[in-house]
């Protein structure tokens, strides 16, 4: 990278989002990092994300899935993950699903526990800063909902492992993890009424880590590795039969599966349909005027959607966002393998678009 870029970026701070997820990109990410002062935060998508990620094995959700076409029951929380691999969990001899609102996964599940929300629980959630925060109950569970912690102790004592679950609140949990996880060795509840506390925080006298890798990295020498990286073209190119790029996101007005905020009337009212945007020179092309329904359909599958005119999409390019299940395009996307990250191309594939009459 040039040099003046390079000075230009120090004191600046370097966003990762989750779209960052091939080897390539991150590469470049700690590379700019490590040549500049730049400082790096993660924005992750969910709550806990970052607490998750540091307890939890490093298994993504496409390794995941693989492993479950070798199992024949599945326990799910807090996902909804029918909404683009629902064949492999029609697979299952039996599904359970934990939610706090009833979506696709849920349909699909034998049985269905209902959980509590943020709200409905104590606990702690550990930002994408590393900074782990305590936070209380402001009001109780609806129904025979309950805390997630909760309904994991009764399904354990109903399985015979009541000794291995022997806690009474949320805060005999987090103190196990303590001892297990030395990065949280040093938190403990009363240390967080106070306030949050970034891990690694290696004793109860320890005040935590704001900035990581101050003085060295956590290699042999202290030292960062660099090395080049090269641009690498995507598995699927638009060709004369798909002559479309179609790239999917998210929409300002909805989430994900849209599970909680398709069930807004402030949001439904703003947009609750799906739809694809299109290059005006691409329509004038096509004979595809606003709101037309047309047909988007690639290698894989098609659904249908109304196009929705803009220059905010260069030509060549569609978008479509992911929220709404009627038009789903992860139907249409490519599950091609980054070889390192072991993720899928789902946010890029060639389609092709046909005009409804």
């Amino acid at each position: 990278m040039d040099e003046e870029i390079l000075k230009k970026l120090d004191e600046s701070s370097i966003i990762i989002f989750n779209k960052l997820t091939n080897q390539e990109d991150i590469d470049l990410v700690y590379s700019i990092s490590e040549k500049t002062k730049c400082k790096l935060l993660p924005v992750l998508k969910h709550c806990n994300t970052m607490g998750a990620m540091k307890l939890l094995p490093p298994l993504n959700k496409d390794e995941l899935l693989e492993l479950i076409k070798n199992v024949k029951c599945l326990y799910i929380m807090g996902e909804n993950p029918a909404m683009c691999n629902g064949d492999v969990l029609k697979s299952l001899d039996f599904l359970i699903t934990q939610s706090i609102i009833m979506n696709e996964t849920c349909n699909l599940s034998n049985v269905v526990l209902p959980a509590s929300c943020w709200a409905e629980k104590e606990g702690t959630f550990t930002n994408t800063e590393r900074r782990v925060q305590l936070i209380r109950k402001a009001v109780n569970p609806p129904g025979d909902a309950l805390e997630d912690w909760i309904i994991i102790k009764k399904l354990a004592e109903k399985l015979g492992y009541k000794d291995k679950f022997n806690y009474n609140r949320a805060e005999d949990i987090f103190n196990e993890i303590r001892k297990v996880t030395p990065q949280y060795r040093g938190i403990t509840y009363k240390r967080l009424k106070i306030g949050g506390i970034h891990w690694p925080c290696l004793d109860e006298n320890h005040p935590g880590t704001k900035i990581l890798h101050r003085e060295r990295f956590l290699t042999d020498n202290g030292r960062g590795k660099i090395f080049p990286v090269e641009y690498r073209e995507v598995a699927e190119l638009p060709d004369k039969n798909y002559p479309f790029i179609l790239t999917t996101g998210r929409i300002i007005f909805h989430y994900h599966t849209g599970t909680m905020t398709r069930r807004s009337r402030t949001l439904v009212e703003e947009i609750n349909e799906p739809f694809i945007e299109i290059n005006p020179e691409d329509a004038n092309a096509l004979k595809i005027l606003e709101g037309d329904l047309v047909k988007v359909i690639s290698r894989r599958g098609e659904i249908t959607a109304k196009a929705k005119i803009t220059e905010d999409i260069k030509r060549g390019v569609v978008f479509m966002p992911f929220h709404f299940v009627e038009a789903n395009p992860n139907v249409l996307t490519n599950t091609a393998l980054d070889e390192l990250c072991k993720i899928p191309e789902l946010k890029v594939c060639a389609v092709r678009i046909e005009k409804i009459n």
